[in-house]
């Protein structure tokens, strides 16, 4: 005979999921994830001041296939100056690195400021700009990230990740005071 046991209640996938749910719903100060950013520690660029956050673009290494031809045997000459044998080559192919791999950072807003509310603000400062016509949520959606990667490309820097320079020039970050 097969006794039946009680399911755990967070052992069922929906009942793990609205358990989730329930607990993201009692966080205070609820942030939205962008993805690509790493905090500072250790994983940012040298002399970042700690808590702050970032985001990096990794530009891959340019490679070259270099192909050479090398003396395998020289020539050799007859008496009279006419060639007896002709030289033998082999060709040998190496890589070679024309510019090294290089990781191009920006700072970001840190997950605490970046609130459902920041990121409406976000939304309606690109909506002013013509860069997004979606609704005004509060997530960063594919249509949010879109509209930001169209300002920061017009500025130089190709990410949706949103960065603290792009951030102050829509006004939502304040400036920070010259000493």
């Amino acid at each position: 005979m097969i006794q039946a046991r009680p399911l755990h209640p967070l052992r069922t996938p929906v009942l793990r999921v609205l358990a989730l749910l329930a607990l993201a719903a009692c966080a205070d100060g609820q942030t939205v994830s962008q993805g690509g950013v790493v905090q500072g520690n250790g994983l940012a660029p040298p002399g970042a001041p700690r808590g702050t956050c970032w985001g990096k673009i990794p530009t891959p290494a340019v490679v070259e296939t270099v192909t050479e031809q090398v003396l395998v045997s020289p020539a050799r000459m007859n008496t009279d100056g006419t060639v007896a044998t002709l030289p033998v080559y082999r060709s040998e192919q190496r890589q070679e690195i024309v510019t090294p791999r290089t990781d191009n950072w920006f700072e970001t807003p840190c997950p605490p400021d970046f609130t459902v509310e920041f990121v409406s603000s976000l939304q309606r400062a690109l909506q002013a700009r013509g860069l997004y016509q979606g609704a005004v949520t509060g997530n960063m959606d594919a249509e949010t990230r879109a509209a930001v990667l169209a300002v920061q490309t017009a500025g130089g820097l190709r990410s949706d990740v949103l960065s603290i320079k792009t951030a102050r020039a829509l006004g939502l970050v304040a400036v920070p005071r010259s000493p």
